[in-house]
């Protein structure tokens, strides 16, 4: 079971990168280097090649390998991040299908990771501007037991704090050079978290 949802896991993320690449790389051009989209697409291709090993591993060891090639092959500040993000998810992953509650501390674990790693906080406009939200939104509704709408809430939950990016002042990565000019931009990490929210809740959040 783990085999198959790994691979509708990568497929649905190498899609959805592969759609936003040049989205990504606009936004970066914006405040950044300009290869957000590139490398993410090469990391994830990357992924795409590897998915049949990938997947034949447990799911935590199959999320650590996930992780390890995005370090690898992503490059900038985002590969070890979204590296880390999928390392520390593995570490945190059970042996089979997580239920909700499981995956609600995958994510939490992955989002610690995210912090320790780049030294970063909610509201610095980085990737971590949409995980929180998302994370903050399972976690609330799967301890209330109300998964009614649970894939909505969280896509919509990640559009609404994606676009709350665009009046940050970023505090971290390359955007943070420009001050107070990186201002009226949506951040590209926080547009690929929200992609790839959307991704994974597409594949692992029951549509009820």
């Amino acid at each position: 079971m783990h085999e198959e949802l790994m691979l509708r896991l990568i497929a649905g993320a190498v899609a959805t990168i592969d759609t936003h690449a040049e989205e990504l790389t606009r936004l970066d051009q914006a405040i950044g280097d300009g290869d957000h989209g590139i490398n993410m697409e090469r990391g994830f291709t990357e992924v795409m090649k590897r998915q049949e090993e990938i997947a034949a591993l447990p799911l935590g060891e199959g999320l650590k390998e996930l992780g390890k090639t995005l370090v690898m092959k992503v490059g900038g500040a985002s590969g070890p991040l979204y590296g880390t993000l999928f390392i520390d998810m593995g570490k945190a992953a059970p042996d089979g299908v997580p239920t909700m509650i499981e995956l609600s501390a995958m994510l939490d674990a992955g989002i610690a990771g995210v912090k320790a790693r780049g030294k970063s906080e909610p509201g610095m406009k980085t990737m971590l501007d949409v995980l929180c939200p998302v994370a903050d939104t399972l976690r609330t509704r799967v301890s209330n037991d109300d998964l009614d709408r649970l894939d909505e809430r969280l896509i919509a939950a990640a559009g609404h704090a994606l676009h709350s990016t665009t009046m940050m002042e970023a505090k971290r990565g390359r955007a943070s050079f420009l001050g107070e000019r990186s201002v009226g931009h949506i951040d590209p990490g926080a547009c690929s978290a929200a992609l790839l929210i959307g991704a994974i809740v597409g594949t692992l959040v029951p549509q009820t």
